[in-house]
């Protein structure tokens, strides 16, 4: 099959948004915790999720349109400066999806869908209790998008919280052990399986795969 932009542009909404979701693979399922002003907490999903450096470590998302819909998320980091990434286990899957609902701004969806804040000292955002890897983070810098009206959200690593045996002596995390999950398209989540390893690729040593 072959889908041009005059076929994307013309076809039926949620087959666009279905298909153009779900071409990239699947990415990194977490969820945002952050805290209004008012001490009202907010969990939303994201799919976005993406590494823009190690030292400093700095983590981007991208947010979609404010300017027609509430942005709970994005109003609460920009007033408060932190918040957290949360890798969604497998149990939790259907709990997070339904963060994604439209719930107005004095419901917490970590009361209504059933997930659990804990708190670190001197941090003001919720961690996801159940999530086997937490991060926290402090808000750099917004870059607008203007070819289509997004925002690419920038932070700073302050904190990684990992389960118990997650991580080995040379940094790599067992996502698979962790049971996490990702998402593919809008609404479809996947487990994760580690399928291989590889040095690090050096000229000198790339295979002959003639």
């Amino acid at each position: 099959m072959h889908f041009t932009r005059k076929d994307l542009e013309t076809a039926d909404r949620k087959f666009r948004l279905n298909l153009v979701n779900s071409i990239t693979g699947v990415k990194p399922a977490n969820l945002i915790g952050t805290i209004s002003e008012e001490g009202r907490t907010n969990l939303a999903i994201f799919s976005s999720i993406i590494h823009l450096g190690s030292n400093p470590a700095f983590l981007g998302f991208v947010m979609r349109p404010t300017a027609d819909v509430p942005r709970h998320t994005y109003e609460n980091i920009v007033k408060i400066g932190r918040y957290t990434i949360n890798a969604v286990p497998l149990p939790m899957i259907e709990n997070a999806h339904f963060t994604s609902a439209k719930f107005d701004r004095h419901v917490s969806e970590f009361e209504s869908c059933n997930i659990h804040p804990t708190y670190i000292d001197d941090f003001d955002a919720p961690f996801v209790l159940e999530s086997p890897i937490k991060i926290g983070m402090k808000w750099e810098e917004e870059i607008p998008i203007k070819s289509n009206g997004t925002i690419l959200m920038i932070g700073s690593v302050e904190h990684i919280i990992l389960e118990d045996g997650l991580v080995n002596e040379k940094g790599y995390l067992n996502l698979a052990g962790g049971n996490v999950v990702g998402i593919g398209g809008l609404n479809r989540y996947f487990s994760l399986k580690q399928v291989g390893e590889f040095p690090y690729a050096r000229l000198s040593e790339v295979p002959d795969f003639s």
